[in-house]
């Protein structure tokens, strides 16, 4: 779908554009923005041909695809169906309104059909968008991480371990061989119960499976193995379980093969199960007494962290009773109905690996502070963390330092040059720089960095040659370290170099990405559109649509436009 979406509005475009230009002087009343989805889902769900427009069409355009699709039902509301008046009038005013199409008339009368249904249709939307900004309002568990919001963006650095080393520690986690080994047992299609997933006799068979103990209860097991039911949600979690077909559920093929050879593939599975430290909260029987303790491992593991990963038990166990307190005003209540709140949590946290006890001081692991990071991550919150020096690739370290103050991305250069010779560095950062040709910063960093290298880098320079995005780096350093037999750069090469100043500054904005064209005197910016456009760059064709849109001379724009029109049909 999403290709097809990117090609009607491709299409759609040009159109839309002369539409703009056409409403200032007739329509200047409509909000011509609010045509482009209208006139996207038209052509998508109901005519390829963008000049037919029919009654019935317009009218579950309206109201049945648009409020599944708009951004903005309160800008709708007031002004969708005006701005699709104008829109329809310029089709027909222009010609573009197909023999196929209903008369304006009718289309117009169309819409004042709809226009008390269509309002009506927003304002519920507005209804439910106000709603679930009340419901997220009410919800303040002891995980909502918001209120560390700005401890969290005050941390120092913090420095994740390598992968390798992440994913050997989740490969011994015990709780995942444990959600592994109850899949296994589920087999390849168990029926489910009718009043609890197994029977007692399957539960003590399932109790077997994963190692932990029957409880000494008269009352049915299910009510009292809340840690298999645990597990069991973590192994579909994992996706190691999936719903079958009926009321069964059934093993995932590969789920025996865990603990995965790729590291890769060991990280993703854990991560798929990092939400599980939901898990660990406490449970009292009284429901409103749970919930009031709900978000309790969350809250401990970011108190860990703002500790520098450890802290002292009894003063964490003091500090979370009075959050709980604090947080609900059935808190108190709830701590001392739970016995020991920390004790499932502990235990949960311990056995997904994030976290161990040394005495009365718990720390979080390596895969504790992963897990936590991305926790926050998440929650959209910022925190400064990024890998450690050692285990920074180059790529990482190229994307890294895009996103840096200049002194500290200068300070994790130097830190990740130390440690490799400069001819293995330049060697790392060049490939980095091959592994996307769209992405011109990364490539200009890397050139930028390489070329601090001097005579060390030519080994990494003559085999950047053969990658089409750096030869015009590379012939350029070799020619300015008078390499001999180097080849000159060329014309081509200077305008690949253009295209990626100019890719770099229209990701900055509209205003520093006109401000690099102003740079260039006009008459010179159209010899130079005249033939840049031959160029097989990534995002030639974006940048001269860009360049015919904003730049201020009309000849300039005029100029991008043909230019653009040249790049388009040469690919067709």
């Amino acid at each position: 779908m999403t290709d097809r979406i990117e090609v009607a509005a491709t299409e759609l475009r040009p159109l839309l554009e002369e539409f703009i230009l056409w409403a200032r002087a007739n329509a200047p009343d409509s909000d011509p923005e609010l045509v482009g989805p209208a006139a996207l889902w038209h052509r998508l769900a109901f005519s390829p041909d963008l000049g037919t427009w029919k009654r019935a069409d317009l009218r579950n355009l309206l109201l049945e695809r648009m409020p599944k699709v708009v951004d903005d039902p309160d800008a709708a509301a007031d002004g969708m169906l005006p701005a699709v008046d104008a829109y329809l009038t310029f089709l027909a005013q222009t010609g573009r309104l197909t023999t196929g199409s209903d008369s304006i008339d009718d289309l117009r009368a169309e819409l004042d059909d709809v226009e008390d249904q269509f309002v009506e249709v927003m304002e519920d939307l507005i209804d439910d968008l106000e709603g679930d900004e009340d419901d997220e309002e009410e919800v303040g568990d002891l995980g909502d991480l918001e209120p560390f919001a700005d401890a969290l963006a005050g941390l120092p650095t913090i420095r994740l371990r390598p992968d390798s080393e992440l994913a050997a520690a989740a490969r011994e986690v015990p709780l995942v061989a444990k959600a592994r080994d109850l899949a296994l047992w589920v087999g390849s299609g168990r029926r489910m119960g009718d009043d609890t997933l197994l029977s007692d006799a399957e539960i003590e068979e399932a109790l077997t499976a994963v190692g932990l103990p029957r409880p000494d209860t008269t009352g049915p097991l299910a009510e009292s193995v809340p840690q298999l039911w645990n597990i069991w949600n973590l192994a579909v979690d994992l996706e190691f379980l999936e719903p079958g077909e009926g009321n069964t559920v059934a093993v995932q093929d590969d789920t025996s093969e865990w603990p995965f050879d790729d590291d890769e593939d060991v990280l993703d599975a854990w991560m798929l199960g990092l939400h599980s430290v939901d898990y660990g909260d406490p449970e009292p029987s009284d429901d409103d007494l749970a919930m009031a303790l709900a978000g309790l491992t969350r809250n401990l593991l970011v108190r860990l962290l703002l500790g520098g990963g450890s802290r002292e038990l009894p003063e964490l166990r003091e500090e979370l009773a009075e959050a709980v307190a604090d947080n609900d005003e059935l808190g108190g209540d709830a701590w001392e109905a739970a016995g020991d709140p920390l004790a499932s949590v502990l235990d949960w946290l311990t056995g997904y690996g994030m976290v161990e006890l040394d005495g009365d001081t718990l720390r979080l692991t390596a895969l504790g502070t992963e897990g936590v990071v991305h926790l926050v991550d998440d929650s959209d919150i910022e925190i400064d963390a990024r890998p450690a020096i050692e285990s920074m690739s180059a790529h990482d370290l190229l994307v890294l330092s895009a996103e840096l103050p200049e002194e500290e991305a200068d300070a994790e250069l130097a830190a990740w040059m130390r440690l490799r010779e400069p001819v293995k560095a330049a060697e790392e950062l060049l490939e980095a720089a091959a592994e996307d040709e769209a992405d011109a910063l990364i490539r200009v960093q890397a050139a930028s960095v390489v070329g601090t290298l001097g005579a060390e880098a030519v080994p990494a320079w003559q085999a950047a040659l053969k990658e089409p995005s750096l030869r015009p780096y590379a012939a350029t350093h070799l020619s300015q370290l008078e390499v001999e037999g180097a080849p000159q750069p060329t014309q081509d090469d200077t305008y690949w170099l253009i295209l990626d100043m100019w890719t770099i500054s229209a990701g900055l904005g509209r205003a520093e990405f006109v401000g690099s064209l102003r740079d260039i005197d006009p008459e010179m910016l159209n010899e130079l559109l005249e033939v840049i456009w031959k160029i097989p760059h990534a995002h030639v064709e974006e940048l001269l649509d860009r360049i015919s849109q904003v730049h201020p001379d009309k000849q300039v724009a005029k100029a991008a436009r043909r230019a653009l029109f040249k790049a388009r049909s040469a690919q067709a």
